[in-house]
Formats: structure tokens, C-alpha cells, sequence
């Protein structure tokens, strides 16, 4: 089959090859089977689409290959945040033909005990630091394994470093960084911490400062108790240790349910939208609809209390 001339049908199984092929297993000894979620599938199948009506732009691809890959729907409830139009002219998208269903599962996040259950079950300070960082600031994984130490200003006052931000806080920077990390906002920003998270953060000083190659990077995460000493901590690094502190724990524990809980939390406790988001480095207000919906102790709470307020006026 041509790479630019792929029949509807051939798609059509290339779609379904996505899901029902294993992946290749994680790591020499690992024996277990793994596939494709519906979802990875799907932005497979939009990157290739994609791929295709770009071809198809300059001329490599037939029209009559990206013809079928889509077709006109019709939006009678819209998604938050979507602009129709002033005569409802946006209404009307360009749907995909060929794509897998997906239930909404909502966002995963962790209860406040769960958080320091995870931080009891550690040992080394600086995987402490870690997640209590992720969960107090809500960054994301690359954002902490991109940090640098100059972006920890952790005193009262940082008018010696040349920044005017009142109290213990960090800086979010999107830079070049020798682990692969990455923010993905390419704008700046600064986040207050708590006295834990300080705390945190001096007993990992100490815990370094006992690694000589660890002063040879000013990147704040950094191998410590395997070779090669020094270097800055990489994503694989940080996914083995939360696949460790998740069997321990016996719960799910990933690096970006701690940016959800820090998020949930801020919006249960009355933290306007427009402020979390802000903190969370989202640039659209359309990206923190997640944390708005209600929980399920939110709907358990709403029909018990009424149902108590209803027995209290009999």
C-alpha cells in the first residue's frame, strides 16, 4: 500500500491494529502484556489524519483519500467555552469518520491522606521533596524535573536575588534542560509554598551535599543513590519511583494526580477559578472545567444535607 494513497478500509484496520497489537514491554525483565488505550489510539489516528490533509495541501495526497476522514456534525450542546459564532456559523464541525469512543473518566486525583501516606512511605528526602513540591504548587512532572536552584526562593524576602515576590515561593521556567525536561506554558511564572515544603527542601540539601557530583549541576533534582551521581533526575527516573510508591502504597500514585489534587483542592476551598488557573499555568480558562465539576462527595453532601434540612422543618 502507497504511504499517500491508504483506502478508507485500510484506515479503517489500521485502527483497530492500534489497540489489538502489544506494546513492546517495559524494561528486559518485565513479562507483562500491554496495549494501546482507546485514547493513545485516537491521537495516533488524529496525528496520521493530520498528516494526510497536510500531504494532501502540497499536493503528495489525493483528495479523494482525506475526502471520506471526515464529515459535517451538527453541535447542539456545546463544549465549555466554545464560541458558536453570532449566527451560530461555528455550529457545524468537521467530525472524524474513523476514531474510537471514549468515555469521559474525569480527572484522578488524592486525598489529602493519601498524599501523606505516599510521603511516610518514602525514605529518601529527596523523593519526599518531590511530591510534596508537585502537591503544594500543582506543577507538572517537567516542570519540577526542570527546576534549577535558582528558581528555589525559599527565604521571607528575595530582594538579594532581585525579586520583589514576598514570601517562600518557586519559579516556573521554560528552558533548554540537559534531562529532556520541559514546561510546557512558554510563559514564566511564580508559586508560593508552604513551611512543609521549605522544610522539605532543607532536608534535601543536606541529604545532596553528601553527593559531591551532585554540586556539579544547578538542576534541583538529581541522581543521588545510583550511577551516574550528579545527574539531573529524568522522567524514567521519576516514573520507576512512583510505580515503586504506587505498589507500595497499593493505590494509583502518578506525578499528574498530584497536579490534580493540588488543583481540586484549591477549587473546593474557594480559590476563584481565574486565581488556580494563574497557579496551574493554564492559558485557558476552558482547561480548569475539570476541577469545576462536582465530586462524588459533592452530589452525597448536596442530597444528604437537604434531606437533613427537610426532616429539621417537620
Amino acid at each position: 500500500m502507497p504511504w499517500n494513497r491508504p483506502s478508507f478500509f485500510e484506515l479503517g484496520r489500521f485502527a483497530q491494529w492500534l489497540v489489538t497489537e502489544p506494546l513492546p514491554p517495559r524494561g528486559s525483565r518485565s513479562t507483562a502484556v500491554r496495549f494501546r488505550s482507546k485514547k493513545t489510539a485516537n491521537a495516533v489516528l488524529t496525528t496520521t489524519f493530520e498528516f494526510l490533509r497536510f500531504g494532501s495541501g502540497h499536493g503528495w495526497v489525493p483528495q479523494e483519500v482525506v475526502d471520506p476522514l471526515a464529515e459535517p456534525k451538527y453541535l447542539s450542546f456545546l463544549p465549555p467555552g466554545y464560541e458558536p459564532g453570532e449566527e451560530d456559523e461555528f455550529r457545524t464541525i468537521a467530525a472524524r469518520t474513523i476514531k474510537f469512543v471514549v468515555a469521559d473518566e474525569g480527572i484522578e486525583w488524592l486525598q489529602d491522606g493519601q498524599v501523606e501516606q505516599l510521603l511516610e512511605l518514602l525514605s529518601r528526602a529527596r523523593d519526599r521533596f518531590l511530591v510534596a513540591l508537585l502537591r503544594c504548587t500543582g506543577m507538572r512532572i517537567g516542570e519540577g524535573l526542570g527546576l534549577r536552584r535558582e528558581d528555589m526562593h525559599f527565604l521571607s524576602r528575595s530582594t538579594t536575588v532581585n525579586c520583589q515576590v514576598v514570601g517562600p515561593h518557586v519559579h516556573v521556567r521554560r528552558r533548554v534542560n540537559p534531562n529532556g525536561a520541559l514546561a510546557k506554558s512558554p510563559f514564566s511564572r511564580w508559586i508560593p509554598v508552604t513551611e512543609q515544603v521549605v522544610d522539605l527542601y532543607a532536608d534535601y540539601q543536606y541529604e545532596r551535599a553528601r553527593v559531591s557530583e551532585a554540586e556539579q549541576t544547578d538542576m534541583v533534582f538529581v541522581n543521588l543513590f545510583r550511577p551516574p551521581l550528579g545527574r539531573p533526575m529524568s522522567y524514567p527516573n521519576a516514573k520507576d519511583m512512583f510505580d515503586r510508591l504506587a505498589r507500595q502504597a497499593g493505590f494509583p500514585a502518578r506525578p499528574h494526580m498530584l497536579r490534580h489534587s493540588a488543583a481540586t483542592c484549591w477549587i473546593r476551598s474557594g480559590v476563584q477559578p481565574d486565581v488556580a488557573q494563574d497557579l496551574l499555568g493554564h492559558a485557558s480558562p476552558s482547561s480548569m472545567q475539570p476541577y469545576l465539576r462536582a465530586t462524588d462527595r459533592d452530589k452525597r453532601d448536596a442530597v444528604e444535607s437537604t434531606a437533613a434540612r427537610r426532616r429539621e422543618t417537620r
